[in-house]
């Protein structure tokens, strides 16, 4: 029987931000996807973003799989306005089904029937705010097309997707990362910048407007969304050198110039974050103590490198996050554990090990915690 799937406890809050990384992979992992494939599938996930009031906040879309991050906000309070309705169905719908659907709600409104009005807005928002529905749909319209392309039926991919729960702060920051150096890993380019499929890439060539502007917008929000900052594509100029940075980390060469002046500037980051930490009363509070870690430097400093490699906990392990969210998650699932188990977080092993204390893993994964490639 089939697992109902792991969402965060709180989903439905209005407060607290419900953030996926999904993975899914073409069937027998099958290497299909080109240009063309690729830039069909950015289509639909932008397509449905906008009517599903998802947002996507890293993405990267692979030869044989593709990674999402994504937020997904409840349903605003009192529901959606009849014109913002519409908006949305303008996203996916033509002109002439929105005008019907426009004709049917003030037809209803006029009439007083708020009953049928109500009516004609669930046979369209059961989809919308929803985690499954999103990937399936977008999943389901990539193998119709698919399919039609290639005068091929059956199912385009190799299982039902996987849903990782993400805090935000440095975890969703790493995660992000760790998506747009999805092409690096594999050899496909050697900067992030230069892959077109990607949040970054998108962000960095996509141009200050439209899919351009919505990359930078879902960077910026998975960078400093635990600093209340919404997706606000003015703060990209501050979140590009960061998140730049980030990557370079990550794909620091341990040779020569490059490798001297990367160690430089860790030697030098690392003292000046002792050196304020140190000024700093010490404060027990747990969240306090989360905020510090989220607004440093010091753990990408740690972490960085472990971003070459393919990191299983980042698809595998359930609740990603500091250990008193893990728990918090784990808590609020008990039902999902034996009662044996006594917490949730885990540590980390193999190459992620650099995250250890820092981020912690729902699930204790023993074999294959991390290889080499994407």
């Amino acid at each position: 029987m089939r697992k109902a799937r792991w969402l965060a406890p709180w989903k439905d809050s209005q407060v607290k931000p419900a953030i996926y990384h999904c993975i899914s992979r073409v069937v027998d992992r099958r290497f299909v996807f080109g240009d063309i494939e690729r830039e069909q599938f950015r289509s639909y996930m932008r397509m449905y973003e906008n009517f599903s009031g998802i947002r996507v906040l890293a993405y990267c879309v692979m030869s044989n799989h593709i990674h999402l991050l994504l937020e997904i906000p409840p349903m605003p309070e009192g529901g959606l306005s009849d014109e913002q309705l519409l908006q949305r169905l303008r996203a996916i719908y033509n002109t002439a089904t929105v005008a019907e659907v426009e004709l049917q709600l003030i037809a209803a409104r006029t009439k007083g029937l708020s009953t049928m009005a109500d009516e004609i807005h669930q046979r369209y928002t059961y989809r919308m705010h929803n985690l499954s529905q999103y990937m399936k749909t977008v999943m389901q319209r990539m193998t119709q097309w698919y399919n039609r392309q290639n005068e091929r039926s059956g199912t385009l991919w190799e299982e039902r997707f996987k849903s990782v729960i993400v805090e935000i702060g440095i975890a969703a920051r790493m995660m992000a990362a760790y998506i747009d150096l999805n092409p690096v890993r594999a050899g496909m380019v050697t900067d992030p910048a230069d892959y077109h499929w990607s949040s970054y890439g998108e962000a960095i060539g996509g141009g200050k407007k439209g899919n351009g502007k919505k990359a930078r917008e879902g960077l910026v929000r998975a960078c400093m969304s635990h600093r209340g900052v919404e997706f606000d594509a003015t703060k990209w100029s501050e979140v590009a050198k960061t998140y730049r940075k980030l990557l370079g980390l990550a794909l620091e060469r341990k040779s020569g110039a490059a490798h001297t002046q990367v160690s430089a500037y860790k030697a030098q980051r690392l003292a000046e974050v002792t050196r304020k930490s140190l000024q700093q009363p010490q404060k027990p509070d747990s969240n306090h103590a989360q905020k510090q870690v989220n607004d440093s430097v010091l753990p990408e400093l740690k972490m960085a490198e472990m971003l070459g490699h393919r990191i299983r906990y980042f698809s595998d392990g359930a609740v990603i996050g500091s250990k008193v969210f893990v728990n918090e998650a784990f808590a609020l699932a008990r039902e999902k554990f034996s009662a044996h188990r006594k917490d949730g977080a885990r540590k980390m092993r193999g190459a992620a090990e650099a995250a250890a204390g820092i981020l912690w893993s729902a699930r204790d994964l023993r074999l294959k915690v991390a290889m080499a490639q994407n």
